[in-house]
């Protein structure tokens, strides 16, 4: 039997207030102009956004906030309305709460009732999950028009007495590569004007026997006599791991697809530097990269869609895309390709 055609139509994102400098993030924290020089050159992101006050220590945003401003975005980009949606799906590493889910908070603060919702519990490839999983409730011809939720909030593991001096550069790069942020798509078997055909959505664990790379504690109060590290990252080993699966993702898709090239590449978005490192291993000089991780800082779950944002007004007739993303905490590999047809 063959499937329909699942088009993306449209994509909307959210950050946090204004962003946050590599100058003022070490006045902040006590860090000299050489601090800010040596994040802009070794790590190679300029800004993140916070949802809390670092003055103040006051949360502004929550997740749930960001993941209905992307999703009221992603409607209007669509021309549709929360009440044409007939699924929802979110991939996120740091919900709100354990319970409720937070894609029924956002559900419910954009008016929706009565639909399936389903929350994903994932890192940096969660949003490629949830495209997968929406993709196949819609090719069952069971809905018809899907909402994808994807979003991070890590300041909430940020240490705000946080003194820089006392860390080793290892340590000091995961707390300058993250930012928080949400994004959305809107998925849907009728295409538009602008939409282009979600040709394969890749994901697959490949951590059978593998340390993770990233670790992300919760707690309750047994635990808190004496807690372990809220956040714990092997950055060398994400380092080594992370542009040779890049390369793998790329080749089984190209492969499957039977593609020789594309237009638009869309790289795994770590940090400033290790995307352009990443770029340069997937040798592909004739396509155009779409990245914004220098600017935003890894918003986890949030990046593809910020890059989606971008890339879906560039495409023309039968131009091609693919997305990479790799998930480190137990080396999930996931990817995703576009088809732009009149």
């Amino acid at each position: 039997m063959d499937l329909p055609d699942v088009h993306l139509l449209s994509s909307g994102t959210a950050l946090p207030g204004a962003p946050i400098s590599n100058v003022e993030l070490a006045e902040r924290f006590g860090g000299d102009t050489l601090f800010a020089e040596w994040a802009d050159t070794f790590v190679g992101t300029r800004n993140r956004h916070f949802s809390v006050d670092l003055a103040t220590a006051e949360v502004r945003f929550r997740l749930a906030d960001l993941g209905r401003i992307a999703a009221e975005k992603a409607l209007e980009g669509a021309g549709l309305a929360a009440s044409d949606v007939d699924v929802i799906v979110m991939g996120t590493s740091s919900p709100d709460q354990l319970m409720p889910a937070t894609v029924n908070v956002i559900a419910d603060q954009l008016g929706i009732n009565d639909v399936p919702t389903y929350q994903l519990q994932s890192g940096c490839t969660g949003a490629v999950q949830a495209l997968d999983v929406a993709q196949q409730a819609l090719q069952t011809g069971r809905h018809r028009t899907a909402l994808v939720i994807g979003g991070d909030t890590c300041t909430k593991h940020l240490d705000l007495d946080l003194d820089p001096s006392k860390l080793s550069p290892s340590e000091l790069v995961p707390g300058l590569m993250f930012g928080d942020g949400a994004g959305a798509a809107v998925l849907s078997t009728t295409p538009t004007d602008g939409s282009a055909v979600l040709r394969k959505v890749l994901v697959r664990l490949t951590g059978l026997g593998r340390k993770p790379g990233h670790v992300v504690e919760w707690y309750g109060p047994a635990d808190l006599a004496d807690p372990p590290p809220s956040v714990g990252e092997d950055y060398k080993a994400i380092e080594e791991s992370v542009p040779t699966m890049a390369v793998e993702i790329l080749e089984e898709m190209l492969d499957d697809l039977d593609w020789k090239d594309v237009d638009y590449l869309l790289p795994p978005q770590l940090s400033g530097k290790m995307t352009d490192l990443i770029v340069k291993r997937l040798a592909l000089p004739d396509a155009q990269e779409v990245s914004v991780v220098a600017e935003t800082a890894n918003t986890g779950n949030a990046l593809p869609f910020f890059q989606l944002e971008r890339l879906l007004p560039r495409l023309t007739d039968q131009d091609r895309a693919v997305a990479i993303a790799v998930e480190s905490s137990k080396w999930i590999k996931g990817g995703l390709a576009l088809e732009k047809v009149s």
